[in-house]
C-alpha cells in the first residue's frame, strides 16, 4: 500500500511541476504558453501510459487466471487458452484505444 501511495504522490509531482519546468526559458524569463495546453498535453501523455500500465495489468491477470483453471482442469485447456487469447485481444484493443485517444489530445 505504501508502494501505491508513493506512485501516486510522485505522479502528482509530475504533473504539478511538469509543466511549469517546461515552460521555463535557458535565460530564465518564461515563455509565452498557454498553462492550460502544456498541462493537458503533460495529462493526455500520462493518461496514456495509465492505459498501458491498466492493460498490462489486465492480460496478466486473464493469463494467471487461465493457468489457474487450466491447473484445476486439465481437460479444458483448449477452451480456456482460446478463451484467453479473445480476451487479452479485447483488452489490447481497447488498451491501443486509450493510448491513442490520450497522445490525440
Amino acid at each position: 500500500m505504501n508502494l501505491i501511495k508513493n506512485i501516486a504522490l510522485a505522479t502528482a509531482a509530475l504533473a504539478v511541476f511538469g509543466p511549469a519546468s517546461a515552460m521555463a526559458a535557458p535565460d530564465g524569463a518564461v515563455e509565452a504558453v498557454v498553462a492550460g495546453t502544456t498541462i493537458g498535453k503533460g495529462l493526455a501523455a500520462m493518461g496514456a501510459g495509465l492505459a498501458v500500465l491498466g492493460g498490462g495489468i489486465g492480460i496478466g491477470l486473464v493469463g494467471k487466471g487461465a493457468l489457474e483453471s487450466i491447473a484445476r482442469q486439465p481437460e479444458a485447456s483448449g477452451t480456456i487458452g482460446t478463451n484467453m487469447i479473445l480476451a487479452a485481444a479485447l483488452i489490447e484493443g481497447a488498451t491501443l484505444f486509450a493510448i491513442v485517444v490520450g497522445l490525440l489530445a
